[in-house]
Order: C-alpha cells, then structure tokens, then sequence
C-alpha cells in the first residue's frame, strides 16, 4: 500500500511524492489528471453561464482599475510604508482621487474625440465605446516635462453630454441577476 493510500499519513509524504514531478510517477500523473479535468470543467462552465462570464468580466475591470491605480502610484512601487493607520488612509485616498481624476480626464478626452469624428461624419457605434479602457498609460509622463505656467489658467467647462443613443446597451440587462448562482 502507497504512503498516500493510507488515511493516517502526514501531508508531508503525499507532497513529497508528487513533488519529485516525473512523470513516471503515478501519483504525479494521477494528480496532473484531476487538474486537467477541473481546469476542463471550469471552461466549459464559463462557456455554458452567462452569469459567470459577466461576473468574470467585473472582475476584471476591477483587476485592471487596481493595476491602473498602482500604476499611477509609482513611487515606492505602491507600496504604503508607514505604519500610522491615519497616513496610511491618507496615502490610499490620494491614490484613489489622483486615480479617479485621470480616468475623468480620459473620458472628457475620449468624449471629445467621438464628437470630433462625428462633427466629420463618422458613424460611431455604443457598443465600440463600450469597449474602449480608461485606463490608458501610454501617453502619461509620469518623469517629467510638465509646465506649471498653465496653473493659473481656469479650465474650459466640460461637456457631459454625448449625442450617443445607449439605450441598445442598457437593453442588454446587464444587472448583477444571478452572479450568486454561478459559484
């Protein structure tokens, strides 16, 4: 009888019989299986639930706002080093408004190059800019070449308005209805 067959084995000895991984190894091999067949099962359950595509898809706008925000806290790598709790919320809400702030600039610049294109008589489509990230890094300077002579000038009012019907997106019912029932 195998180490691992036993009930009263430690842990140890099933780990370090799968932990030589040759693949002669029948315990390896037996292990490497399962976890073809869940990784299989876990595809095919994404395919087949909409709910779990939708509730996959949120996490990863989430996931992407939070690499976005790290991004934009560069220095230190992110990393809050104080330990008074007080600075340690103070650092985490600059980043959540210095964040916040360059996502608005994005979508006021995005809005104005859809209203430019439609000024040129482009035909802009809801769903295209519902695929379009906020979350842009390439043209951000985070080292340098910034003028502070433009820091007095007041900034033109911002439009919110886009000529852009959204209502064949807001049909789609993209509620939240059924996330709990796909885990």
């Amino acid at each position: 009888m195998s180490p691992c067959a036993r009930a009263s084995s430690p842990p140890r000895c099933c780990c370090g019989a799968c932990g030589t991984g040759s693949r002669k190894n029948a315990t390896y091999t037996a292990f490497r299986e399962v976890g073809r067949v869940i990784r299989t099962v876990q595809l095919l359950r994404y395919l087949s639930d909409a709910p779990l595509r939708r509730w996959v898809a949120a996490t990863n706008k989430v996931e992407a706002f939070n690499g976005f925000s790290q991004w934009i806290g560069f220095g230190n790598g992110g990393v809050i080093t104080d330990n008074d709790p007080v600075e340690q919320e103070k650092s985490a809400k600059f980043y959540a408004l210095l964040t916040n702030a360059v996502i608005f600039r994005h979508a006021l610049d995005i809005a104005e190059i859809v209203r430019q294109l439609q000024e040129e008589g482009y035909a802009i489509d809801p769903e295209d800019l519902a695929h379009i990230s906020e979350y842009l890094t390439e043209h951000i300077k985070r080292f340098g070449e910034y003028s502070t002579h433009e820091l007095g000038i007041q900034p033109e009012a911002y439009d919110p308005k886009l000529n852009m019907d959204f209502t064949r997106l807001r049909e789609e019912n993209l509620t939240s209805e059924g996330f709990g029932q796909a885990t």
